[in-house]
């Protein structure tokens, strides 16, 4: 049996030469980056180059990018830590967010005094950018949390726009980059963005760690308590391997960046091609299928099976050796289907199965073409 990886939104491969350098961590480099011996100083030096080459890249300065578990936990830093440091008493999201910033600003209407606002999005999951900037002039200071690039749908934030609105009205703006740093050039000189979260699994680096970018003299202050690590902002031991595998995955995707999304490209496109031709009657969610408006690493397709298939296609999928993804990964175990898809398809389209390909560089067309052979056998049985 093959065994084809399509689920790179969810986690992705980690290339060599991070494990190769996060092996040499743990086995030479394992002082406490606190201490103040010479084991805990050379640690504390691979820590602050690591801060140091991210924030380079991203035209800020170090101290301002905070090292965590991943995304999630940069997502509730910022969100649970506006409310309580920086009076922050009105929030606009999006329905179609990620649940790490969802579930956080739920749970934050039921426990604070704040107001949360949604943004009305068109039919394709897109802001209506008109809709938020008559939000934003209203319920008093206000932060806005809005993903960069969609995890399930692949849509694409315009966070230039959306950091000047925030700004023109003395807003404070959060997004979630997860799909995105690592993927696309982000330059926070030129575009306004008050927090960002990063996870380093969604481009080859190792899980567990991920950064909060926090701009300087915001306010924020810790959201674990103890120690007084990364300058007060996360308590709680470095993981030094895990730092510095994020580096290296940070520092590899960006010197080939060009390269790797002119191939990753070329495979969405001819993934796109292959079902068009194969299934005259599929669809693609969101913007999914438009090379311009989405993201190149991922297409979210509806296709036209009976409901009697549906229920057996990913299933079906996995004995192939096939990994895709109905919906994102977190909700894999959920009987409510995706939320985003909820949002953005209408009755009808909701009854037939969507499946979620993503792609990385480690993939190639001969397994998009097995996939659409092993669909065509189901589809046709």
């Amino acid at each position: 049996m093959k065994a084809v990886y399509f689920d790179s939104a969810a986690t992705t491969k980690m290339r060599d030469e991070v494990i190769d350098v996060m092996t040499n961590v743990m086995r030479n480099e394992y002082g406490n980056a606190s201490s103040t011996h010479s084991f805990g100083r050379s640690s504390k030096v691979l820590i602050e180059q690591a801060r140091k080459t991210i924030a380079k890249k991203l035209h800020v300065s170090a101290g301002e990018i905070v090292f965590t578990s991943g995304g999630t936990e940069a997502d509730n830093l910022v969100l649970q830590c506006a409310i309580r440091d920086l009076g922050v008493k009105h929030i606009i999201t999006s329905k179609i967010e990620h649940h790490a910033v969802l579930h956080t600003v739920q749970q934050l209407e039921r426990t604070c005094d704040i107001t949360v606002s949604y943004v009305k999005l068109d039919a394709h999951g897109q802001v209506d950018y008109e809709n938020l900037e008559t939000l934003l002039q209203s319920h008093g200071k206000t932060l806005v949390s809005l993903m960069h690039v969609n995890n399930e749908i692949g849509n694409i934030l315009d966070v230039k726009r959306v950091g000047n609105l925030c700004q023109a009205h003395n807003a404070l703006f959060h997004s979630d980059a997860v799909q995105s740093v690592g993927h696309y050039e982000l330059n926070l000189q030129d575009v306004h963005i008050d927090f960002l979260a990063v996870s380093a699994h969604k481009f080859h680096g190792p899980k567990g760690v991920g950064f909060a970018y926090i701009r300087k003299n915001s306010g924020l202050r810790s959201l674990i308590f103890g120690g007084e690590q990364e300058r007060g902002i996360r308590a709680g031991t470095e993981a030094v391997h895990n730092i510095v595998g994020l580096e290296k995955a940070f520092t590899m995707a960006y010197a080939n960046l060009n390269e790797d999304r002119e191939y990753v490209l070329d495979l969405k496109r001819h993934f796109i091609s292959e079902l068009r031709q194969a299934f005259p009657k599929v669809t693609f969610n969101g913007l999914s299928g438009d090379l311009e408006k989405s993201t190149y690493t991922l297409i979210n397709v509806c296709l036209p099976i009976p409901p009697e298939k549906a229920l057996i296609l990913l299933f079906q999928m996995d004995l192939k050796g096939i990994a895709c993804s109905k919906g994102s990964a977190c909700q894999s175990g959920s009987n409510k289907g995706s939320h985003v898809l909820n949002e953005v398809l209408c009755e009808d389209d909701l009854k037939k199965p969507s499946l979620r390909f993503s792609f990385s560089i480690f993939n190639t067309k001969a397994e998009i073409d097995y996939v659409i052979s092993v669909l065509k056998d189901f589809i046709t049985a």
